[in-house]
């Protein structure tokens, strides 16, 4: 059986839903297939910066997730080996400092599908091919069933199908991976807001509150420290792999890993995908195109991941709405159309092709400073760098992706 969308977003994560929710806002029914039985939570928590609550106001969602999650107005940096540490307050732009707030990935993914119309999330649905039909695109998925839609946007992951259908080449694997806990305090963890991040010797541990009963941390290492080829599938020897790292760490720190249960600690390898890969190829084509990590897969060393799946989310709804609120002519439906809706994919893949490109850049160099080895590189680091990685953090947070408000639509 064939059915028939306007608009189909494959992959419900922040990217998918956010992207759906700006296209409800603006009055444009999508369809979101996702290939999980429920909304995805992998990486439990996730710190939201400047231009995310810029976004989150954007669809009108961030004051009802600014309720539950105090703002961090200070990151403290410091050196596992040496015990060096330096408090960095969030600059002062235009009588406010920097906005972050570290939440809950559920509780984002639920606000955001609580707020779409009821049948927009169709879960268990794994598209497994695309078909060019001219202007339109079929997708087959994996019950069998097909669907025929007028635009089609992949929101599916690092490894996304509608990514390697424009040809783009697969993110590599940059040497590092990345343990991720949460951390429960049911009586309340009684700690001020704020980022505490250590780094030495190929690792990199943080831990920030998470409102005021939880805790998330995360602790990505370089490859050649993974002394046990079967860690990363199970938690146990994960836990006691970050342990063993910072073990010299503040009483706080190593707490907080030793509350985690097994069941909310993760592992997985961190990819990126080459910046001059955004460059050179396909980000749209016609009527087809990625946003999300399946189209800037980074690094997490400026956490930026979410904030700028949340940033295309916007542009891509507001592009969108452009091409398509305005009515062809009825004897050139299709063609103007289709026309109209590539236009709008490629202003979209215009504005978000070098800001995707600085953020995989950033969060690379950040990473490779804040992770390397070595005498001269750690003296730097302490006296220098550790105040440049931190305000690069914030200076790649100073964004504004704009608003929903559209031209054109009348």
């Amino acid at each position: 059986m064939e059915i028939e969308e306007d608009i189909v977003i494959v992959g419900g994560g922040i990217a998918g839903l956010n992207t759906a929710l700006g296209l409800h806002r603006l009055g444009l029914r999508s369809l979101v297939l996702e290939s999980s039985e429920s909304l995805r939570m992998t990486g439990f928590a996730l710190t939201l910066w400047t231009n995310a609550w810029r976004a989150l106001d954007a669809v009108g969602i961030g004051n009802s997730l600014r309720e539950h999650y105090p703002q961090i107005p200070w990151v403290q940096v410091g050196s596992s080996v040496s015990g060096a540490t330096s408090e960095i307050e969030s600059p002062e732009k235009n009588g406010r400092g920097n906005e972050g707030r570290c939440v809950r990935r559920k509780e984002l993914l639920e606000t955001l599908e609580r707020e779409l119309p009821h049948g927009t999330l169709r879960y268990s649905s794994k598209v497994v091919s695309i078909e060019d039909t001219g202007y339109h695109k079929l997708l087959h998925l994996a019950d069998g069933s097909t669907l025929k839609t007028k635009v089609l946007i992949g929101c599916d992951g690092v490894n996304s199908l509608v990514a390697k259908w424009l040809g783009l080449p697969k993110p590599v694997y940059c040497g590092r991976s990345a343990i991720r806990g949460f951390a429960e305090y049911p009586d309340g963890h009684g700690f001020h807001p704020s980022i505490h991040v250590y780094f030495e010797s190929g690792v990199r541990y943080g831990y920030v509150p998470c409102g005021a009963n939880c805790f998330y941390w995360f602790c990505s290492y370089n490859s050649s420290l993974q002394y046990d080829e079967g860690m990363q599938e199970n938690p146990a020897k994960m836990k006691q792999f970050v342990l063993s790292k910072i073990s010299q760490l503040p009483k706080q720190a190593v707490e907080v890993v030793e509350m985690t249960e097994l069941d909310s600690i993760s592992c997985s390898p961190l990819k990126l995908r080459l910046p001059w890969n955004l460059l050179l190829g396909n980000i749209s084509k016609g009527n087809v195109c990625v946003a999300g990590d399946a189209l800037h897969p980074m690094t997490p060393d400026i956490g930026q991941g979410g904030c700028s799946a949340l940033e295309d989310g916007v542009v891509l709804a507001r592009c969108l709405a452009e091409a398509l609120l305005k009515k062809p002519k009825n004897e050139i439906q299709n063609e103007e159309e289709y026309a109209r809706i590539q236009k709008g994919l490629e202003k979209f893949a215009k504005e978000r092709r070098w800001r995707s490109f600085s953020l995989i850049s950033a969060a690379y160099v950040v990473g490779f400073i804040q992770q390397r080895d070595g005498k001269v590189i750690r003296f730097l680091r302490e006296k220098f760098l550790s105040r440049f990685t931190v305000s690069t953090v914030w200076k790649m947070a100073d964004f504004h992706c704009g608003e929903l408000n559209i031209s054109g639509s009348k």
